[in-house]
């Protein structure tokens, strides 16, 4: 059998799901063996989805295109479900709170399932439009992705304070989730990693834009919107520094700011027109 993208990504989106359900299944029959589970089977969905990323990279250079896999939606959610992967498991390693698991491995599996069953996302590798091919498009690509997946981990940190009761019955469900300082600055830490990424992904994307079209900014629609997720991420640091905001009221600016990242990836490029409609 010879392995190729397609099989390792296929299989990456399947190990994903089963990923979700032993998580899902220990926070809801309290075993923490399926969250133990839930890790290595995690592992083992990063490690197809690794392959698939480089497989593909390679398949790319025999089809005589020769360009890094993140050009298009297909491409981009591939890559954004691999650095969830990465960065969840991080945390998960220096943390120990592998509960928390149950509200991070769905994102990783929805957006490769998105990715793979979709008709609309097309997988086909194609050759780069002149405004991609550009040397900034590895950087400028890794780090807003980077900056997606920080804030993609603290909104599955965030909603915790959504299901978590301030003091939950001993031996119940919800008294296994973390302590509330330990959410509270897990999900500080997150938004902290994405907005410094996000940052570095606008400047990159701004230089980037000047040798492709001349101008640094042109206020396209997708530069508009990452541009309001920044804001709304820095209003979220100035309420926690500045402010001394905790808990819900926090959470609720950060499920906000997710909000504004779904927007810009999404509603962009299927509401608006611009430079960056075709990702």
């Amino acid at each position: 059998m010879v392995i190729n993208s397609s099989f390792a990504l296929s299989s990456a989106t399947f190990i994903y799901a089963l990923t979700s359900v032993f998580y899902i299944g220990s926070f809801a029959f309290k075993k923490n063996i399926l969250a133990r589970a839930g890790f290595w089977v995690l592992l083992a969905g990063l490690i197809f989805n690794t392959a698939g990323i480089i497989l593909r990279w390679v398949e790319s250079y025999q089809m005589g295109y020769g360009h890094a896999p993140f050009s298009n939606m297909y491409e981009s959610l591939v890559f954004f479900s691999w650095t969830v992967a990465v960065l969840y498991l991080f945390v998960e390693l220096k943390y120990q709170e592998s509960i928390i698991g149950v509200f991070v491995s769905p994102l990783v599996f929805l957006a490769i399932a998105y990715a793979s069953f979709d008709p609309s996302v097309s997988s086909k590798i194609s050759p780069l439009i002149p405004a991609l091919k550009s040397n900034w498009l590895i950087a400028h690509v890794i780090t807003c992705f980077l900056g997606y997946a920080g804030f993609a981990v603290a909104f599955g940190f965030s909603i915790i304070y959504f299901v978590k009761p301030r003091n939950p019955a001993p031996g119940s469900i919800s008294s296994r989730l973390p302590a509330w300082d330990i959410i509270d600055e897990l999900t500080y830490q997150m938004v902290v990693f994405g907005f410094l990424f996000l940052t570095i992904g606008i400047i990159t994307g701004a230089v980037w834009a000047n040798s492709a079209w001349g101008k640094y900014w042109s206020w396209d629609p997708k530069e508009t919107w990452s541009l309001i997720t920044w804001f709304v991420y820095a209003i979220f640091m100035h309420l926690r520094l500045m402010r001394g905001w905790h808990g819900k009221n926090l959470a609720l600016v950060s499920i906000a700011g997710f909000l504004a990242v779904l927007f810009t990836y999404f509603g962009v490029n299927y509401l608006l027109s611009g430079l960056h409609s075709y990702g």
